[in-house]
């Protein structure tokens, strides 16, 4: 969820100019909540709740739709499932409820879960509430209006708040069955490879070889586990609007039990993603030392110290399986706009990248000896 936060998938929270990602609107059709019965609803299990409530949805967020509440005691964010027929494993809100609620009370900078809801009668769909943060969410990971200095900062927050995440230990907080067992990159292999069959809008050759190759291709289990956000990057992390520090972390959809390669792959990303195929570009041909920005092995490197992992090596299957994966999903939003219940205005330019991910992620692969 990207308002301001993702998404992922997008949420961001608070108020921002068009640099920031999560500008809040009107409520799209098919997308509104009924104000009074929602309002009566949350004014029975969130305490100081109180109505009326003022409703406007942040345009960020490709799988989750995402509020802004307006209440004369303060402000909220509601996070709900989209309406229509989902995918079963899709959009489970509780997973991101559940993940925030463990991180929030071990002192994990994420905004304040405040209620869940399995009734799908007060609003069409499950939803829950969480405390509002006021934050930026940088669209542009160069950061224009920020000094250099500044900026390295962002970075460097960002790191550490991953390297942190990583650090605990899910028994110890509450999330020793978030995840399943086994190989971490190999089970992502096999429910991206099914999501994308299950969304599949046209052929994609690029994406049924990589479906083939990816599996083999899979490093060995080293036995790592820790929690993984899923879709750790800079659309899901709020700065403060005053420093530059993290102040919450956003969007668990993806979140589960896995390898901390996962997410910290997936977060380079930023830096090795080719030209062309993500609307928020990409670091791979910026003058980073100019910018005050770490190279990817300056980041890595960084990452691994505070995580205490040692060596770090990220492979040509993991470049291409990130790629794969975001390709995967937004396959999915693909589908949805085709099918009119897309949660974000964009979800159609998002889908035409589809074949330019898998095209990259083929090339990648390609790095790593497939053919």
């Amino acid at each position: 969820m990207t308002v301001q936060s993702n998404e992922p998938d997008t949420a961001a929270q608070g108020t921002a100019p068009k640099k920031y990602l999560g500008d809040l609107g009107e409520v799209r059709s098919g997308l509104g909540l009924e104000e009074h019965r929602l309002a009566a609803y949350l004014e029975g299990c969130i305490k100081g709740f109180r109505g009326p409530v003022k409703i406007e949805q942040f345009d960020g967020g490709q799988s989750n739709p995402t509020y802004r509440l307006t209440t004369s005691g303060g402000m909220y964010v509601l996070r709900r499932k989209p309406p229509g027929v989902l995918l079963a494993s899709a959009h489970a809100v509780h997973r991101e409820f559940e993940a925030m609620s463990a991180l929030f009370h071990a002192g994990f900078p994420v905004p304040e879960p405040l209620a869940m809801c399995f009734d799908e009668s007060v609003i069409g769909s499950q939803f829950y509430v969480m405390r509002y943060v006021p934050g930026r969410v940088f669209f542009d990971m160069s950061m224009p209006d920020l000094s250099r200095d500044e900026r390295a900062a962002v970075y460097d927050s960002v790191n550490a708040a991953l390297a942190q995440l990583h650090s605990f230990v899910p028994e110890k907080i509450g999330l020793a069955a978030f995840g399943k067992p086994g190989n971490y990159f190999a089970r992502q292999v096999s429910r991206w490879s099914r999501q994308y069959e299950a969304t599949r809008l046209e052929d994609i050759p690029e994406m049924d070889k990589l479906i083939e190759w990816l599996p083999g291709a899979v490093p060995a289990d080293d036995g790592r586990q820790s929690i993984v956000h899923g879709d750790f990057s800079f659309h899901n992390v709020l700065i403060s609007p005053t420093g530059p520090r993290v102040v919450a972390v956003i969007d668990w959809e993806l979140s589960t039990l896995g390898h901390p390669l996962g997410d910290l792959s997936y977060h380079l990303m930023d830096w090795y993603r080719p030209e062309g195929i993500d609307l928020r570009g990409t670091l791979r041909s910026r003058d980073l030392k100019a910018l005050g920005i770490p190279s990817m092995d300056e980041n890595v490197a960084k990452y691994a110290e505070r995580a205490g992992l040692g060596t770090v090596t990220v492979l040509p299957f993991h470049r291409a399986f990130n790629l794969f994966r975001v390709a995967a999903i937004l396959q999915g939003v693909a589908q949805r706009a085709d099918s009119g219940n897309a949660a974000s205005s964009n979800a159609r330019a998002v889908a035409a990248l589809v074949r330019p991910l898998a095209i990259a992620a083929w090339h990648e692969a390609k790095e790593g000896g497939a053919r």
